[in-house]
């Protein structure tokens, strides 16, 4: 079965875009779906959320700069089913290095195609940093379907509207004409305030076929879990948290039909 790539992806930071690259990974991977996720992020969050240590070259740089293979970055969790390949803070140099090299907005496609190719995973996922550069452009460049995490504030949908134009400008440009939006995560939706509806409502009135019905909510739980160097799910099993990412991933299961 072909492997399918998400991106996870918003040029703002703090709205739960590796949290939920983190937890939705570990729920899919609970479902015996190969899933590989990939931490492009040079601060490596995801890395340290899933209890990888951070480990001078084994991050995607070497492999962007045409220097050995993405499959060796491949690195084993605690988690049966979900690799990871971390990140390191050399990426940031990628930035800068990216933008002098010939096809620079393809590079990682090139790099994931013997992991596809491999046929050892179902899905990727790769989580992005919290700005629209050259490695958040790269992973649009190389997905499938974009996801993006929206926090339930007002400003966020204006975020919500550059992002969309971007996933326009590179289909228009033919760097990745079959890429999709596939779906907006409403997070750190906080039950007592009437923002949040509105802020879901809102979105759900221009992009109807596109939300979640699965909003993750506002807990101290999911915001702890990643100090511990774990998952929601091994962290706090039975926490809002957990039940809302198990949920999340069921619907992308029968959305992308990623089972059978």
């Amino acid at each position: 079965m072909a492997t399918t790539v998400f991106t996870i992806a918003n040029q703002k930071g703090g709205v739960g875009k590796t949290t939920t690259a983190v937890n939705l990974a570990a729920a899919l991977a609970d479902k015996k779906i190969h899933t590989l996720l990939i931490d492009l992020d040079p601060q490596a969050n995801a890395t340290s959320a899933i209890g990888v240590e951070k480990q001078e070259g084994r991050s995607l740089y070497g492999p962007l700069r045409g220097e050995g293979s993405a499959l060796s970055m491949i690195t084993p969790t605690s988690y049966e089913h979900l690799a990871l390949i971390p990140s390191e803070e050399d990426l940031a140099a990628a930035e800068i290095e990216l933008a002098q090299t010939e096809n620079y907005l393809a590079r990682l496609r090139g790099v994931l195609e013997p992991i596809r190719a491999s046929g050892g995973f179902r899905v990727i996922i790769i989580d992005c940093p919290p700005a629209l550069g050259m490695l958040s452009m790269n992973s649009l460049a190389a997905a499938d379907f974009l996801l993006i995490t929206l926090q339930c504030e007002y400003l966020a949908l204006e975020g919500l509207g550059q992002i969309l134009r971007n996933v326009e400008r590179l289909k228009t440009a033919h760097i990745n004409d079959s890429l999709e939006l596939g779906g907006v995560v409403m997070t750190m939706f906080d039950t007592r305030t009437n923002l949040s509806r509105q802020v879901v409502d809102e979105v759900k009135k221009h992009l109807p076929d596109k939300i979640f019905n699965t909003v993750i909510p506002r807990t101290v739980r999911l915001s702890e879990a990643p100090s511990f160097g774990k998952t929601i799910f091994a962290y706090d099993a039975a926490s809002p948290g957990a039940t809302a990412y198990r949920n999340l991933a069921k619907e992308v299961i029968e959305r992308f039909k990623l089972l059978g």
